[in-house]
């Protein structure tokens, strides 16, 4: 199989929305997949921390690919692989991965530093990759991304920077009512998104499988302390 190249037009996409979707594109892959998301989490006990999933609160193994020989092979298929070199260049940094039994809504939010307070610049460029593992749409739980919301220093970004937490006190709707679209996604479908990019889920069930591989572009030897505490936000998973 040839590495995938993104298109001009979607690296265009990209960079003006913040977000692309990859209809089908690991249909392929999806059924052993989905079997070895299963087997992670049966190494422990079904949840996190040693305990089964019940529903009543979000599961969240870190790392997650990493456990297993498989899913960390994803790095490797020249689709996964040529998307990130699309986006980041040859010798980009594989960051981390996360694996989720999501439970409910969860409110709008970026993944990154926003203020930049490490180094008093623009938040450092990353791409998380998606995949969610059962049927989701705008009413049961799927992303919802706000295009164009990646744009720091912009003033429609930085006003939701600002806004969005407080919607219903500053402009009078719940975070489900705020204009975005939603992401529908089927197994085997991938979604990449900007984590600048302001996301958020509603209308969710307790048991929502989704896992995501995210990624950057090399680190320079005097951005290893940037590096240094993006790892330790990690600490909220219980890592040492």
């Amino acid at each position: 199989m040839d590495k995938l190249q993104l298109t001009p037009q979607q690296l265009t996409f990209m960079d003006t929305f913040g977000y692309l979707v990859f209809p089908g594109l690991l249909r392929d892959k999806i059924a052993t997949i989905i079997d070895e998301f299963e087997n992670v989490f049966a190494m422990h006990g079904g949840g996190h921390d040693g305990k089964p999933h019940d529903g009543t609160a979000r599961s969240c193994l870190v790392p997650f690919i990493d456990q297993n020989s498989y899913l960390a092979a994803l790095l490797d298929d020249p689709r996964v692989d040529g998307i990130f070199t699309s986006l980041l260049g040859e010798n980009y940094n594989y960051l981390g991965s996360d694996g989720n039994f999501y439970v409910g809504n969860t409110g709008w939010h970026s993944d990154t530093d926003w203020s930049g307070k490490m180094r008093g610049k623009p938040p450092r460029l990353f791409y998380k990759m998606a995949l969610y593992l059962d049927p989701v749409d705008g009413n049961t739980g799927a992303l919802r991304v706000i295009p164009g919301s990646h744009r720091y220093g912009d003033r429609f970004a930085e006003d939701l920077q600002q806004r969005l937490r407080n919607s219903a006190e500053l402009m009078g709707i719940s975070g489900a009512e705020v204009p975005a679209i939603a992401l529908t996604s089927n197994p085997g479908d991938v979604v990449v998104f900007n984590q600048n990019t302001k996301h958020s889920s509603w209308g969710g069930n307790t048991r929502r499988r989704m896992f995501t591989i995210n990624c950057t572009a090399h680190y320079a030897e005097e951005d290893v302390p940037y590096l240094r505490n993006e790892i330790s936000a990690f600490a909220r998973f219980w890592i040492e």
